[in-house]
């Protein structure tokens, strides 16, 4: 659309005002998906060794390895529908990434710290 048509109409152009987010708010979130990731890499390190020490003995560890890539993918798929929710759409970026920090953290070191103490 011409520029002299759209100010015609609706107006001179207006930037919409900068939002700044709330610092608390990120590092929170931040802090929530490294407790996470951490977790995260601790399990598939262990799945890993399983996999690695199965495969020596000569067992067949392709199911536990396709079940574990199946959990992570549709926990990433489970937060990335929550992130694009309708209701957490309406907050900024670092509201999203608290709410679904908040529910990735748990559900990644509870497992972790379960397995941490059985394992030793």
């Amino acid at each position: 659309m011409n520029s002299a048509t759209y100010t015609r109409l609706y107006g001179p152009t207006q930037l919409a005002p900068r939002r700044e987010g709330n610092v608390l708010v990120g590092l929170l979130a931040v802090a929530l998906w490294a407790v996470a990731a951490v977790s995260l890499v601790w399990l598939t390190f262990l799945v890993g060794m399983v996999v690695l020490w199965g495969a020596a003995e000569g067992m067949a560890v392709g199911g536990i390895v396709l079940r574990f890539a199946l959990i992570v993918a549709g926990g990433f798929a489970a937060l990335a529908a929550l992130a694009f929710a309708p209701g957490v759409r309406r907050l900024d970026w670092a509201g999203r990434l608290l709410v679904t920090g908040l529910l990735a953290c748990p559900a990644a070191a509870v497992p972790a710290v379960l397995a941490w103490a059985r394992v030793g």
